[in-house]
């Protein structure tokens, strides 16, 4: 599902389209690797009005509806925190490993060039908690479904996937059937 308003301005801005935020989105071709595109989140979060529109939108869906909002690394932090103030939730992290200093779960998972591993201390998320798992990108789907394995292993009913942009071409949804996705800018 991708989520806009019928004038396809995002949620709480009468300036801003979904149109003006992927404009500020920048390409970064040939990154980590060659034959990577990078799509460059920091242009947008440094425009004031762009990341409250981000923030307003990405949140609007899920109000009343998460308990906790399980934020993936690095850059689903940078949107995960406010979407968890502007939900009343509270916020957990999904890390990579040696990260987080207590007893953690782990989930290895393969992205579009390589492989890693994801973790979630073991008390980040308590059974029956409503989660929303938030990250700024879905490209193949690998570490949103590590991050809702996680999730799952630890009892959290899984409320929602949020991400600002989806790479629709890498077919990341396929992966993730199981679980409402919703995505604002599509590539």
């Amino acid at each position: 599902m991708i989520h806009t308003t019928d004038t396809n301005r995002p949620t709480g801005s009468a300036a801003l389209t979904i149109a003006d935020l992927q404009a500020r989105i920048r390409d970064i071709p040939d990154f980590p690797q060659p034959g990577i595109m990078f799509r460059d989140i920091t242009p947008l979060l440094a425009d004031p009005a762009s990341l409250r529109a981000v923030v307003d939108t990405m949140a609007a869906p899920f109000q009343g509806k998460a308990d906790v909002v399980v934020a993936i690394e690095s850059r689903g932090f940078i949107l995960g925190a406010p979407i968890a103030y502007a939900l009343g939730a509270g916020l957990a992290l999904v890390r990579k490993p040696g990260k987080l200093p207590f007893t953690v779960e782990s989930e290895a998972y393969t992205l579009e060039y390589g492989s890693n591993t994801l973790e979630i201390h073991q008390d980040a998320v308590t059974p029956g908690q409503r989660v929303l798992l938030v990250d700024d990108l879905l490209a193949t789907g690998g570490t949103v479904r590590a991050a809702a394995n996680l999730v799952t292993r630890l009892g959290g009913d899984i409320v929602g996937v949020c991400v600002l942009a989806e790479l629709s071409a890498l077919n990341g949804r396929a992966v993730l059937t199981d679980l409402p996705m919703t995505s604002f800018i599509v590539y």
